[in-house]
């Protein structure tokens, strides 16, 4: 039986913005599952660009910013990403007992005001509202990763980007002391929220919600005779995730592959492109899909290809493990912590095309169980993600004191 969180504690979630839908969103839709009745603060709700996925949030209390007003908002957001702290102080959540930031770094959304901000002076008055902040990443741009916009190919912006980072990387920092707890969605996440802001965290994954079903693994294995096996690759289409190399290594080899996903930064026209060059290669674009599209896709593939580049955790690959597809990924980031080598997967070295091309020939030289790609998916479950996010907010709330994390064991 699932733990449940109890019910006198009043609870506000808060994420950087709804524009978009990848794994932060994923996770904020599970942690609205546990707090159904909670409040989303965000700088701004945009609908008409999240395509399929629009009618999860229909009925969320969500509560944005004074930018949701500002025209053309959604090109607003990445340059005020500078005066973040301002958009995101304007929210008041001191009558919540727990707030729950759902964030890529601390600066954006951790500045808002809580009972801690406003009774500073006086904590004994009234109790402390516990700020969590579960951390997708601290932000990529701040701290040398790689990004979805190549902002230093321009020697101007590369100097101001610079010297803005600078005073951005102490703004991060200092906010990062508004967090009582933190929440990393994996080991390398936890590293770097060490590195970047000394600071202890738990691991809890992203959950993988939907594809642990026997039928559908069944149903794969009886639609492998009878199809064209093809390769996959997809999800949140940026710049560092690389798909342009896998695009290339495939049409070298003349493998069918299918691309799924909405691109970013201009990077969705430069895979079409790329798709549209040779006319004989068999590879289509399918653009943003539905879950159950993209499950199917998943189902009937060959293999998953995910070639990105210091991913922070990656439930792409772990979803297509769900479904009993094996994958092939770059080995970087949160993704080395997902997949078992030899087993439900394998792994290439280096960001080239003949790396990945030649980790392409071992994988057709081995045979994969689906089953062992099923149990390994298992262990990042939805149902394993709530469990413990529930666990770890009851324990935060009755503890008066800094627990540190070592009442706390997964």
């Amino acid at each position: 039986m699932t733990e449940k969180v109890k019910p006198i504690m009043k609870v506000a979630l808060v994420h950087d913005y709804i524009k978009e839908y990848g794994g932060a969103e994923r996770v904020l839709e599970a942690l609205h599952e546990v707090f159904p009745n909670a409040p989303v603060y965000t700088s701004v709700y945009l609908p008409k660009f999240l395509g399929p996925h629009r009618e999860r949030f229909r009925n969320w209390d969500i509560r944005t910013s004074w930018l949701q007003y500002m025209p053309i908002n959604y090109k607003l957001i990445s340059p005020f990403r500078l005066i973040s702290p301002f958009i995101f102080k304007q929210f008041d959540l001191s009558e919540y007992d727990v707030v729950i930031v759902s964030a890529t770094g601390a600066y954006f959304p951790n500045t808002v005001k809580t009972k801690r901000s406003i009774a500073r002076s006086d904590l004994s008055a009234v109790r402390q509202t516990i700020h969590i902040c579960y951390c997708h990443t601290p932000p990529r741009y701040l701290y040398g990763y790689a990004t979805a916009r190549d902002w230093k190919k321009n020697k101007v912006f590369a100097i101001l980007g610079a010297v803005a980072n600078h005073f951005l990387r102490i703004v991060d920092f200092n906010a990062s002391k508004n967090v009582d707890y933190y929440i990393a969605n994996s080991q390398e996440v936890a590293a770097r929220i060490k590195k970047f802001y000394r600071r202890e965290s738990v691991v809890i994954y992203p959950p993988v919600d939907g594809a642990f079903s026997p039928q559908r693994l069944g149903t794969r294995s009886r639609k492998k005779t009878s199809t064209k096996p093809y390769f996959l690759t997809g999800g949140r289409l940026a710049r560092a995730k690389h798909v342009d190399l896998i695009i290339q290594a495939c049409r070298e080899m003349n493998i069918p592959l299918k691309v799924f996903g909405r691109g970013f930064a201009g990077y969705e026209e430069n895979i079409k492109s790329q798709i549209s060059k040779v006319k004989s290669w068999k590879c289509e674009f399918l653009g943003e899909v539905t879950d159950e599209e993209k499950f199917r896709l998943m189902r009937d593939a060959k293999a998953f290809l995910f070639a990105a580049e210091d991913e922070d955790s990656g439930i792409t690959p772990v979803e297509a493990m769900a479904v009993g597809t094996p994958v092939i990924a770059y080995r970087s980031g949160g993704i080395v912590e997902k997949i078992i080598e030899g087993k439900t997967g394998l792994f290439f070295d280096e960001l080239t095309i003949s790396c990945l091309q030649k980790a392409i020939k071992r994988f057709q030289t081995m045979k994969f169980d689906p089953k062992d790609c099923v149990l390994q998916a298992q262990r990042f479950s939805k149902k394993k993600f709530i469990s413990e996010i529930v666990r770890f907010v009851n324990v935060c709330y009755h503890s008066n004191t800094d627990i540190g994390y070592n009442k706390y064991s997964l």
